[in-house]
């Protein structure tokens, strides 16, 4: 069984409850979206790409350092979470510049509100979290989602 495969059949044992699913496809991905939000917000360059707008040097490198992480387990879901980490880096640009000086108020909410809903979809479920017995799990919940998605669509990853 390939690493990937291992890691998405740990995490589905503690995501069976259907509420707690639900949860977690809203959640995961604020969450996700929210941290990205954070790193934008470190003092750094920025440079301009094309349909995604201005993006700091430090959200490039933590996108470099998670898609290291995703290639490691599959090259198809490593490409297609760069092109959803630079969606996402999209979405912060736009709260960047239209809360300017408050949008870390826009993060923290989100990344607060988000964790309130994991928690209360993993005491429906009756289990804690992955990541609480391994942090890799924090980056293993999207991609989990991503695979359900794919499989829907028929693509391997």
């Amino acid at each position: 069984m390939r690493k990937i495969d291992q890691l998405f059949a740990e995490y589905a044992e503690s995501h069976q409850n259907k509420t707690n699913k639900t949860i977690h496809w809203i959640c995961v991905p604020l969450i996700f979206w929210s941290i990205l939000g954070f790193i934008s917000l470190i003092p750094s360059s920025h440079i301009f790409i094309e349909y995604f707008g201005m993006i700091s040097i430090a959200s490039i490198v933590a996108i470099v350092l998670v898609t290291i992480f995703y290639f490691r387990l599959s090259w198809r879901i490593a490409l297609m979470m760069i092109f959803l980490m630079l969606l996402m880096e999209h979405f912060t640009y736009f709260v960047n510049i239209k809360f300017q000086h408050q949008s870390w108020v826009v993060f923290i909410s989100v990344f607060v509100l988000s964790w309130i809903g994991q928690f209360y979809g993993h005491k429906i479920e009756g289990k804690k979290p992955s990541f609480l017995k391994d942090l890799q799990f924090l980056l293993v919940g999207p991609i989990w989602l991503l695979h359900f998605l794919l499989k829907k669509w028929g693509i391997k990853y």
